[in-house]
């Protein structure tokens, strides 16, 4: 029975010998992975940071371009670059917003499409051209801040009836027009810059 208990003493006595060197192997360990939860959370948090940052800056960024491309509707001193085109048809195709555009500077203005790189077309840009004098024009302001700005246009021969609606605290905006000398309504989407901002080609008018 002595043997037995001095047997089983010396085992424990071993056990708490060799607890410590188990702690002390995996506490390092234990550590390493909290350092590297912590360091993930602090990444997160700024990232998140970033984020935000980046977020309300391209806010302010668009409601000052907002403001502007208002001011310049209000002025008559303006150009609608539009980077999208949407046919009667349904088609819808991406364009050069240097050669398609709406402008208008006082009194003139300037609707060009030209969805085509390849073909000339009437105004040598691959589309059609439409220069002449504005008359009926009529601004509108929702109660939601949208604005409604429309016209006719009178060229040579021809005109078009332009509706352009600007969504607000932004530049973006879509324009419909209606030529007269046929019937295929056509949808412009873009943005709105001042009229001295832009740097659109206008090819030869009708």
């Amino acid at each position: 029975m002595k043997r037995i208990l001095l047997t089983f003493t010396v085992f424990v006595a071993g056990l708490s010998v060799i607890a410590p060197d188990i702690s002390a192997q995996d506490n390092p360990r234990a550590s390493a992975r909290q350092e590297r939860i912590e360091q993930w959370h602090k990444d997160m948090a700024e990232f998140r940071a970033r984020s935000e940052h980046e977020q309300q800056l391209h806010q302010l960024a668009d409601s000052l371009a907002g403001v502007q491309a208002l001011a310049a509707v209000h002025n008559q001193d303006f150009v609608l670059e539009a980077e999208q085109v949407t046919f009667r048809n349904g088609m819808t195709t991406f364009v050069n917003s240097s050669t398609n555009f709406i402008s208008v500077k006082g009194n003139r203005a300037v609707v060009q499409i030209s969805p085509s790189n390849f073909a000339s077309g009437p105004n040598g840009l691959g589309g059609v051209t439409v220069d002449g004098t504005i008359t009926g024009q009529k601004i509108m302001v929702g109660k939601k801040g949208n604005v409604t700005y429309s016209f006719n246009v009178m060229g040579i021969g021809i005109n078009a009836q332009v509706e352009i609606y600007m969504y607000p605290g932004s530049n973006s905006a879509t324009a419909t027009i209606y030529p007269n000398f046929n019937s295929n309504t056509v949808w412009m989407q873009g943005d709105i810059v001042p009229y001295e901002n832009s740097n659109v080609i206008q090819g030869s008018s009708l």
